[in-house]
């Protein structure tokens, strides 16, 4: 209860801190600049053939002006590749990588002969997980910088120039990455690759993630950016320094959470190398993408999301309470062990001793219900809160319907939701631990501004 008060309290510093600084922003600017950084947009793509043609959409429409997207068919079983080639008019060319990472056979890289996509650049390889697609695209990126996301996501139009205006800004401290908040999309209008219309979900499985997602970014990751111990830039969207990025040997492909392992890993090499660094987090809504509305698909979700902190704890355990990595030895690390790793576990073998305990007859009801009280309605305050931050920052959600839905979702949720997920995490600690498994776990997409009904496999390399 105590962390996710300070918690509260140094995201209201960040959120106000933010907001005062970029209020005369001139972002528009350095659209008009010969100098600005070059980027280039990794985007791993498997069995994304409902979407693929509009996710490139968006990403071709950013505003920035240096960068090229390097989309990664990584073996697609679909018809991926067919629809890129099909939509944006691509050929063959010649290629000569740019970076050595390991990773499986690039097959063939494609550029479009139309010159309105002369950003636009496929790589087509085998099969080999998403690590290994990014390790590809950075192999084949030409940029300085790289923006990796899931190739399912919905960009802002300015989502470049907010996420690289820190890398501009860098005195005394390099910054090796920068991320953002991930919005939900589910029911939203989708016009041209952008957002045309901010929706709820319609299900209450979307809903929930809704406002967990605010929850995990409003609060969460803007309070950990303004201690700057940010452990975790969400794979969907996150720019990093390609060059420290491949002196630390890039993605490590032998991971399910490769996005938080590569972030600990550059964190661990800047302080052993004694670079003075730092990792920002952008607080803007910048990236728009669709969660799971099938109780299976997020499961298998949730559970890769828990094996990753696993792996990602287990790799990097020596950073656990030792003073020599600073704030994120002593801070950031023990709080993933503690809250995000072990806390599921506890909650789960609490619950199960509390219905022993009931069923033996030792419960104190009379305390229990006032316990029990105590936690629910914390629970719910700090969900409202959330919506409070949301609606003095960056309020995307307008209608007092949706204010009303999301109250709602916040007093059911710790009965309908908050068990599912901690079953998920339990059981992903089970897979890893005594199942040995490495996979991510089939995921299937709708596709923007299609009914759930016409669902296709995607996002799903073997890991």
């Amino acid at each position: 209860m105590l962390s996710y008060v300070f918690l509260a309290l140094f995201s209201n510093i960040q959120a106000r801190i933010y907001i005062q600084r970029n209020k005369y922003a001139k972002y528009d600017l350095l659209l008009k600049s010969s100098v600005a950084p070059t980027v280039s947009v990794l985007a791993p793509a498997y069995n994304e053939e409902a979407t693929i043609v509009e996710n490139i959409r968006s990403l071709m429409s950013i505003s920035y002006p240096r960068y090229e997207v390097v989309v990664v068919n990584d073996g697609s079983k679909d018809s991926t590749l067919q629809q890129c080639i099909d939509a944006y008019d691509l050929e063959k060319i010649p290629f000569q990588p740019t970076g050595s990472l390991v990773c499986q056979e690039i097959v063939a890289v494609y550029r479009s002969k139309n010159p309105v996509f002369k950003k636009l650049l496929v790589v087509d390889k085998l099969n080999g997980g998403k690590a290994d697609a990014l390790n590809a695209g950075l192999n084949v990126a030409r940029s300085d910088y790289v923006m990796n996301i899931d190739v399912d996501c919905i960009l802002e139009r300015d989502c470049l120039q907010r996420l690289m205006k820190p890398f501009l800004e860098e005195s005394g401290r390099r910054v090796i990455a920068t991320g953002g908040v991930i919005r939900i999309a589910n029911n939203c209008v989708v016009e041209g690759g952008s957002i045309k219309e901010v929706n709820l979900p319609t299900s209450l499985i979307g809903r929930f993630q809704t406002l967990e997602y605010l929850r995990a970014f409003l609060l969460g990751r803007m309070a950990w950016g303004y201690l700057d111990g940010l452990l975790l830039i969400s794979g969907a969207l996150g720019v990093f320094d390609k060059q420290l990025v491949l002196k630390c040997g890039g993605y490590f492909a032998e991971t399910v959470g490769e996005d938080m392992e590569l972030v600990v890993r550059m964190r661990r090499y800047a302080r052993e190398h004694g670079i003075k660094y730092k990792v920002e987090f952008i607080p803007d809504p910048l990236c728009w993408t669709e969660v799971p509305e099938d109780t299976k698909v997020l499961y298998r979700q949730r559970n890769r999301w828990t094996r990753g902190t696993i792996e990602t704890i287990l790799l990097h355990k020596k950073l656990f309470m030792n003073p020599r990595y600073g704030k994120i030895g002593l801070l950031s690390f023990p709080y993933w062990v503690f809250f995000e790793w072990l806390a599921p576990i506890i909650e789960f073998f609490g619950i199960v001793s509390m219905i022993f305990m009931a069923m033996l007859g030792l419960i104190n009801w009379s305390f229990f219900i006032l316990l029990f009280a105590m936690v629910y309605l914390f629970s719910i305050t700090i969900s409202i809160y959330t919506l409070f931050m949301e609606d003095l920052t960056f309020f995307q959600y307008k209608r007092n319907k949706d204010f009303r839905i999301l109250i709602l979702m916040a007093f059911l949720e710790p009965f309908l939701f908050h068990p599912f997920v901690v079953w998920s995490a339990v059981r992903g600690n089970w897979d890893y631990f005594f199942e040995g498994k490495k996979q991510w776990g089939a995921m299937k997409r709708a596709g923007f501004n299609k009914p759930t009904s016409s669902s296709t496999d995607s996002t799903t390399p073997v890991g």
